[in-house]
């Protein structure tokens, strides 16, 4: 008897598993580079799909108060037409507000806690515990460092999830990625809109340089690290922790992502490390965890060798970073002072 297959599961698998992406990168030099990035760069972003409305930002602070040697705020502000966001700023307590200091995008990923414990908010031992666990708090650290940063939720965390009919894990990323497709959209052209509408009012800031801003994510937060620089060229270096690996294992063997992370024909079009490699010869730092139980040292080594060919083709190698650490799912935190100093320093 002829065997067959009646699972959808192995059958997306085994499309996967031969499937090779238009735009893999085959490119040696930096001529070959350019005309592959002209190609590829357009099409991937198309993507995305619409972006939601604009609408004024109608910026307004709540509150401010001193946490840990930071002043930080809390504002309102509108993100696009009929959507809002909840702001939070962090800022040394003895940052010369005379002169221009460079500002750092922290987006945070996937859990219950969105932004709070990204920009430092220890106030109950379930955050405390967040923070500890993924060494999470990255935009209070770097504001110790000397930064500002900032940072909102994505749809579907914390502030902006829709608690009246709670669904578990990540089941709001594909509820409003289904709605958003229906309507041209996506959730990261979403996402993205409203990290832009952000990034204008910091940007527009009396202490903030807007010709230095970088962008930094754990997990779901490297996801949109990623999507945040390939469409805002205001973002002068990146950091991508933890998001690293190849659709193939990743996207249809572990299933570990959601309806925040993707787009119709991205797999298509690119692999990870082609839609990483994207933005080179961009300043970019990739964090790896040895012991990373999401996105494992199996797939994100051959991710990061096939980013390494596309930095070097684009004469970009001495822009492109590596900090592996023996953490699991975590900021490893070893180089992004330092890479951050390098690449927003003041010219």
């Amino acid at each position: 008897m002829t065997e067959r297959n009646f699972s959808p599961t192995d059958m997306f698998r085994a499309y996967a598993k031969k499937y090779q992406p238009v735009y893999t990168f085959k490119a040696k030099n930096k001529s070959d580079f350019e005309d592959w990035k002209s190609k590829a760069l357009p099409e991937v972003l198309d993507t995305l799909g619409d972006f939601p409305p604009a609408a004024p930002l109608n910026p307004e602070m709540t509150v401010e108060w001193e946490h840990d040697g930071l002043i930080k705020q809390r504002w309102m502000i509108d993100v696009a037409e009929s959507i809002s966001a909840v702001l939070l700023i962090n800022r040394p307590a003895d940052l010369d507000m005379s002169k221009k200091t460079p500002a750092i995008l922290c987006c945070h990923g996937h859990g219950p806690f969105g932004k709070e414990p990204v920009m430092g908010n220890d106030s109950s031992p379930e955050l405390k515990k967040d923070i500890e666990k993924s060494n999470y708090n990255y935009g209070h650290q770097m504001a110790k460092a000397g930064y500002v940063t900032y940072a909102i939720d994505w749809i579907g965390f914390s502030d902006r999830i829709d608690k009246s009919k709670k669904l578990d894990g990540n089941h709001w990323c594909n509820r409003y990625y289904l709605n958003a497709t229906m309507l041209g959209m996506t959730v990261l052209s979403i996402n993205v809109a409203h990290g832009k509408a952000v990034t204008d009012f910091v940007s527009s800031l009396d202490y903030v340089d807007e010709n230095r801003l970088g962008v930094m994510g754990l997990s779901g937060g490297g996801t949109m690290a990623l999507w945040m620089s390939l469409s805002d060229k205001r973002f002068s270096a990146t950091e991508i922790i933890c998001y690293s690996h190849l659709w193939e294992q990743f996207g249809f063997t572990d299933y570990n992502y959601c309806g925040m992370q993707v787009a119709p024909k991205l797999f298509k079009l690119v692999n990870l490390p082609e839609l990483q490699g994207l933005l080179a010869p961009r300043p970019l730092l990739i964090d790896i965890g040895i012991n990373d139980s999401c996105f494992n040292i199996e797939g994100a080594m051959p991710c990061y060798e096939r980013l390494k060919e596309i930095y070097n083709a684009a004469d970009g190698s001495d822009n492109l970073e590596l900090d592996l650490s023996a953490s699991g799912h975590a900021w490893g935190g070893n180089k992004s002072i330092d890479f951050f100093k390098k690449y927003l320093k003041d010219n």
